[in-house]
């Protein structure tokens, strides 16, 4: 301060403009702060929403993926049936036909190609009737409860049944001897 700066306050006058900033500074300081932990809050709350919406993002796409290969599975059993069907049918004199073998042989890496993207057979023969894995278009001698003839495979993703298994299932009569189901 000059010297007739001191002489104005002494005399009454107001003090200069640097010493009233002072205690207003000290708000002005608070007030920045507040509003320094305001922005701070609201960059950890956009990182959040932007963490949030990669993850969603990124579920989002899985399940398309997975939307995608359940799809195209579905499309290419029916084409599985259909080779195990012609093989299946091939007369007795041709069965060793190289031809023939050759379908067989389509038909192998088929299915090795699918369980290769996670698909696996439903086993439902001489298995108990589980609803969720077999449906059940008839009764046939055989023990109750228990799938005695598969009329059409089914087939499973991971743990997601894609098609289930066409089946018969016992109706507790015994009397079948061609299916061996003894008690003992």
């Amino acid at each position: 301060m000059t010297e007739e700066q001191r002489d104005d306050v002494a005399s009454g006058g107001e003090p200069p403009a640097e010493e009233a900033t002072g205690a207003a500074g000290a708000d002005g300081v608070e007030a920045l702060r507040a509003e320094l932990e305001q922005t701070r809050a609201q960059y950890l709350r956009a990182v959040a929403d932007y963490q949030n919406q990669q993850r969603r993002v990124q579920e989002e796409r899985a399940e398309f993926a997975r939307y995608q290969l359940t799809a195209s599975i579905l499309n290419f059993i029916p084409v599985l049936d259909d080779l195990e069907r012609a093989v299946e049918s091939a007369h007795d004199d041709i069965r060793d036909h190289p031809w023939v073998e050759g379908v067989r042989l389509v038909q192998q890496k088929f299915r090795s190609v699918l369980e290769a993207a996670g698909v696996s057979e439903i086993h439902a023969l001489h298995q108990p009737f589980d609803p969720a894995k077999h449906e059940a278009v008839g009764s046939a001698p055989g023990p109750d409860g228990t799938v005695v003839r598969v009329l059409r495979r089914g087939y499973v993703l991971q743990d997601r049944v894609m098609r289930a298994a066409m089946v018969l299932v016992g109706d507790g009569d015994r009397g079948d001897a061609a299916e061996g189901t003894s008690t003992t």
